[in-house]
């Protein structure tokens, strides 16, 4: 439920956090304020049981968007979506190698932030349905708390991290391509670089250690799990 989830907003531009904070809130969310990097992580520290995602601008004082991702990732893989008035590929690219879920660059249209969010709660909501471990080998995957280990290792996957692993798996010995990923992960039409997916999918395999190798590239046409 919608009205379940709240959201830290972290910007340092008050007409944009009003902006976007009423517009969320009468599609049902609680929304938490943040201006600087500092306070994004202190109350997050203190929330942190209570925060379903983070809106994060890069450009912000004190701590930049980058420095509170990465000290989030350290102790949480809550959804964190980047936003950011740069154009650069490298912003991009950044954002998901230390750890980002989604990237929209400003100015946002406040309707299309929420067909986002409300894709991606859709998507986690489904994927917490209680059902058997799947098993392959070392790696199991528990898709009812949606929690991945190999061998007796638990591994910290990032929401998009693990959306691309399910999709993946389900899709098992089959070609996914990197739309296909794309459309099933992302859940809308994404105009950033293919090599988005790329990131992603090296990290995964970082993570996945013993078995990063089940994931293997189909030069030329995508990727595909071969447990």
């Amino acid at each position: 439920m919608l009205q379940d989830k709240t959201i830290l907003l972290v910007d340092d531009e008050p007409k944009i956090r009003i902006l976007l904070r009423d517009f969320l809130e009468k599609e049902g969310y609680k929304i938490m304020e943040a201006s600087d990097g500092r306070q994004a992580l202190e109350l997050f520290h203190s929330r942190i049981q209570e925060i379903d995602m983070l809106l994060l601008d890069v450009m912000i004082p004190e701590y930049d968007g980058w420095t509170v991702c990465r000290e989030i990732r350290k102790v949480s893989q809550v959804p964190i979506i980047m936003l950011t008035a740069r154009a650069e590929d490298f912003d991009e690219v950044h954002g998901f190698e230390i750890g980002a879920d989604d990237y929209i660059k400003k100015p946002v249209k406040p309707t299309v932030l929420v067909a986002r969010l409300k894709a991606f709660f859709r998507r986690q909501d489904k994927g917490s349905l209680r059902e058997k471990p799947l098993e392959f080998g070392e790696l199991m995957i528990d898709t009812g708390c949606h929690q991945v280990k190999v061998g007796m290792e638990e591994i910290s996957l990032s929401p998009t991290e693990y959306s691309i692993l399910i999709t993946l798996v389900q899709n098992s010995r089959q070609i996914v391509s990197r739309e296909q990923l794309i459309r099933q992960v992302w859940g809308y039409d994404y105009y950033g670089g293919l090599r988005t997916v790329d990131t992603h999918i090296n990290r995964l395999r970082i993570k996945l250690k013993t078995k990063g190798d089940a994931i293997t590239t189909i030069r030329g046409f995508g990727y595909k799990f071969e447990g």
